[in-house]
């Protein structure tokens, strides 16, 4: 794997602070949620275009977060995706989330599943090959996502 993460920048918003000006745990989902549709979108394939063009849904069954230091209110942050892992039926998406200065602010993934689109009976199935073959630019390990330097080239900047 030699890839590249996909980058999205966005700015910590009033509705994502508590009290103190401080992120809310909870406000990770949009950051990862906003990643992760730009990165469909970039490769061609929007969220609406998964059941029209492949027969798939992608359900996740895990979403795991570190909290490494915390951003505050209107800090600018930028999120780094990646595929670190490809199975047969599911993958991990990565996240690395930098704030102020480069620092480490979160770190996370999700796992998503490969399964028929027909939800009354949701059955896994093997990836698409060409959705694995549309993921390769940004497919790469952490250990190399994260020897990656701030300076890494935005994909897209939201």
């Amino acid at each position: 794997m030699s890839g590249r993460p996909f980058v999205v920048r966005e700015f910590i918003r009033w509705s994502d602070v508590d009290l103190m000006g401080i992120i809310r745990y909870d406000a990770y989902t949009r950051f990862y949620e906003l990643a992760e549709s730009e990165l469909w979108r970039a490769i061609g394939v929007p969220h609406s275009a998964f059941l029209e063009r492949f027969g798939i849904m992608l359900p996740r069954c895990v979403m795991h977060v570190d909290y490494v230091s915390s951003p505050v209110l209107d800090e600018r942050l930028e999120v780094r995706t990646y595929v670190s892992q490809v199975g047969t039926t599911s993958l991990t998406l990565n996240f690395d989330i930098y704030g102020a200065a480069g620092m480490l602010r979160s770190k996370g993934y999700l796992l998503l599943v490969c399964v028929e689109a027909d939800v009354r009976n949701i059955t896994k199935r093997p990836w698409p090959e060409e959705f694995i073959r549309l993921l390769e630019p940004y497919r790469m390990s952490v250990e190399a996502a994260r020897g990656v330097e701030a300076a890494t080239q935005p994909r897209s900047s939201v």
